[in-house]
């Protein structure tokens, strides 16, 4: 009797725990249901200029993660024109996306449309170079640390016994990138009296008068023993011209950006001495993710205010290996 009556326990406990487990099958999984919330939703990119590089990542990662969550995607390409730039902003703030993604070209020449649109309820995403105003969110680098960083390296490649000369190559000066940079160039050349600046002057992200502005400091300063460079896209001028000089090697050349491979190519042919990396597609991971935090949160336009700065790597000859710069191509599919 003792016998019959524990395997009808038995049997009754195992075909509870079936029913649970048939149960759990078809429990609602409430991480998806926030999930879903993106379901239908718009996301805008503004870039300065399509056909760069990081630029194409980025948008790789708006568009493949728009499509992937059941988004709707949206681009508008200035090519580089500012006024062509607030006349798109201005006709996407009044289509009303739910988010923004914005690259500025400059700290203010969108500052009051995105105010604007942070007021009419959009999230807006500022990229890798910011402006005068904050927003929900920042994605990119760290200009100010990337400045230090290549000034320390020109230090350390200027120091005694070399004649201490050194050559700025900026962007617009009214550009986040430069602005920040600049700021954390002078607050270690302050200290390095040894160091003289010969030379500091815009080339306006034009790799062509990057190169015709360093032509003439060379001639200027045949001694001249380094250059800081604020971008690659760029300092392939500069480069073209330290080479066009028979220099290559001689002076010391930091640029940095985004990791794409011929920049990486450049750093193992010794045309940049030194390449200070903040991968774009972390960047466009970091976008990815905040958009969709945010659109989860529900919580109002301009409230969470999230920085969100891009490691950096310096990059020289001794660690330039295989995969630590992307290939475009396998970077847009890569994108999710």
């Amino acid at each position: 009797m003792r016998l019959t009556t524990l395997v009808l326990a038995a049997t009754m406990s195992l075909a509870g725990l079936q029913l649970s487990f048939g149960q759990s099958n078809g429990a609602v999984d409430p991480q998806g249901m926030s999930y879903d919330l993106m379901k239908g939703k718009t996301v805008a990119y503004l870039p300065e200029a399509m056909g760069l590089d990081v630029t194409e990542v980025w948008g790789a990662y708006v568009k493949n993660s728009a499509e992937h969550l059941g988004m709707k995607f949206e681009i508008r390409d200035p090519n580089w024109n500012v006024d062509a730039g607030v006349q798109a902003l201005t006709a996407l703030i009044a289509d009303h996306p739910d988010v923004l993604v914005v690259h500025n070209p400059d700290l203010n020449s969108y500052a009051r449309l995105q105010k604007k649109a942070v007021a009419a309820g959009i999230y807006v995403i500022q990229l890798n170079t910011g402006s005068v105003v904050t927003t929900d969110g920042f994605v990119g680098t760290d200009f100010v640390s990337q400045g230090e960083l290549g000034a320390n390296l020109v230090v350390k490649a200027c120091g005694a016994g070399t004649s201490g000369k050194v050559s700025i190559v900026q962007g617009p000066l009214t550009d986040a990138a430069s602005s920040y940079m600049m700021r954390g160039i002078d607050s270690v050349f302050g200290k390095h009296p040894e160091i003289k600046v010969v030379s500091n002057q815009d080339a306006g992200w034009d790799a062509n008068k990057a190169r015709a502005i360093t032509e003439t400091v060379l001639l200027q300063s045949p001694d001249l023993c380094g250059i800081i460079g604020f971008w690659d896209g760029m300092d392939v001028g500069t480069a073209a011209a330290v080479n066009q000089a028979g220099k290559t090697g001689k002076v010391f050349l930091v640029t940095g950006g985004g990791g794409a491979q011929i920049s990486c190519d450049n750093v193992g042919k010794g045309a940049y001495s030194a390449y200070v990396k903040s991968d774009a597609r972390v960047q466009g991971r970091d976008m990815v993710d905040l958009m969709q935090m945010l659109l989860q949160s529900k919580q109002k336009a301009g409230t969470m205010n999230a920085t969100l700065y891009t490691p950096l790597q310096v990059i020289t000859k001794e660690n330039n290996k295989t995969g630590i710069c992307w290939n475009i191509d396998d970077a847009k599919t890569q994108a999710q």
